[in-house]
């Protein structure tokens, strides 16, 4: 999970509600048994879900053999960012990207850094949310001067039927789609709602199942699986891989992940971000500056051309270099574009294109 989220903003508190009532929609993606189970075929956890219970998410719930979402039109978040935080550098850089979430995910990652969202519904109650329907996502997006709708803070996945609806009237409206994303998603999903999504940002969180197993409550392949079916279907990747002192920073692990990505695309940018002590990790300290530096030497040794440090303002890794001639073609300070030395895609100086997705 990306930092900056927080339940009720001040920006959602003041358009939400209001009179609405939230929707209660079908989960699509689904199969009922004879026992009047019905299982969840969203995510590769596969829950099969009886009559009153809930899947892993804790927002989909079997209602006498049929699967409803909890949070549809529910957001728990709502904000204006800049499209550099989700992060993504190579997408409308320096542009703004209208952000929501809903509670709820389908991971159980203990260093969770917005667990106050995320992990909300895991307890007893109603759910947290404010009505906020896809039509006044897109109408705000366009009114606070957003060139698109990042689905984020949460897990996207646990909340498609809401993200599929509001990227439908997105890009209608001119407006790019993106997710941020564990990656723990199933295959006919993705290409459902490919055809509205440009763009994601996927945690690969570490390059070991045990890691995946223990930290996550999930497994590595299906995330792995992911990656290579979004390029498949033509969405824009970026991946982000939070470093945790002496959980997921070796050096052999880290080349590796970085191989992996090398073989898949070599232009895929790579995000290494520091972790700070939160939630139900709080025993390790927050991740070396050098750390990162060297994570980020080892994803360029590997032939990676684009490795970024994140969560560190003012480091040279934040900036985009020219694989060409080497110059910096976009230089950045924390979340903010401060300038470009581009034409169009390509470099001013040597005219080596770099990968952008403009429109």
């Amino acid at each position: 999970m990306r930092p900056g989220a927080r339940p009720f903003s001040g920006l959602l508190s003041a358009v939400a509600g209001a009179g609405q009532e939230v929707r209660m929609i079908e989960a699509r993606f689904t199969r009922r048994l004879d026992s009047g189970v019905v299982v969840c075929d969203l995510c590769p956890h596969g829950c099969r879900i009886r009559d009153g219970a809930r899947g892993i998410c804790r927002v989909r719930e079997n209602r006498g053999g049929r699967l409803f979402s909890l949070v549809y039109g529910k957001a728990v978040a709502a904000h204006v960012d800049p499209i550099e935080k989700k992060p993504l550098f190579h997408v409308l850089p320096g542009t703004l990207s209208f952000s929501i979430a809903t509670a709820g995910c389908n991971l159980q990652c203990r260093h969770c850094q917005n667990a106050g969202i995320s992990q909300v519904a895991r307890g007893a109650g109603k759910i947290a949310g404010e009505p906020l329907a896809p039509e006044q996502v897109v109408s705000l997006a366009l009114k606070n001067g957003c060139r698109s709708v990042s689905y984020t803070y949460t897990e996207p996945t646990v909340y498609f039927e809401y993200a599929l609806d509001t990227a439908r009237l997105a890009s209608e409206a001119g407006l790019l789609n993106v997710f941020v994303t564990n990656g723990y998603t199933a295959a006919e999903p993705l290409e459902a709602i490919a055809p509205w999504l440009r763009a994601a940002n996927v945690d690969l969180k570490s390059f070991r199942d045990s890691f995946y197993r223990k930290v996550c409550l999930a497994r590595l392949a299906p995330v792995l699986e992911t990656l290579k079916k979004m390029l498949a279907l033509g969405i824009w990747v970026e991946v982000t891989t939070l470093l945790i002192p002496g959980l997921n920073d070796d050096e052999r692990e880290l080349r590796e992940l970085a191989g992996f990505l090398r073989d898949l695309d070599p232009g895929i940018p790579w995000h290494v971000s520091a972790f700070h002590p939160t939630y139900r990790m709080t025993d390790r300290p927050r991740t070396p500056r050098r750390t990162l530096q060297r994570a980020a030497e080892i994803g360029r040794e590997e032939g990676l051309r684009y490795v970024y440090t994140g969560n560190v303002p003012g480091d040279e890794g934040e900036n985009t270099f020219c694989p060409g001639c080497g110059r910096c073609v976009i230089r950045r300070f924390g979340f903010r574009v401060v300038a470009a030395d581009l034409e169009g895609r390509k470099c001013r100086h040597c005219g080596h294109a770099i990968p952008l997705v403009l429109e």
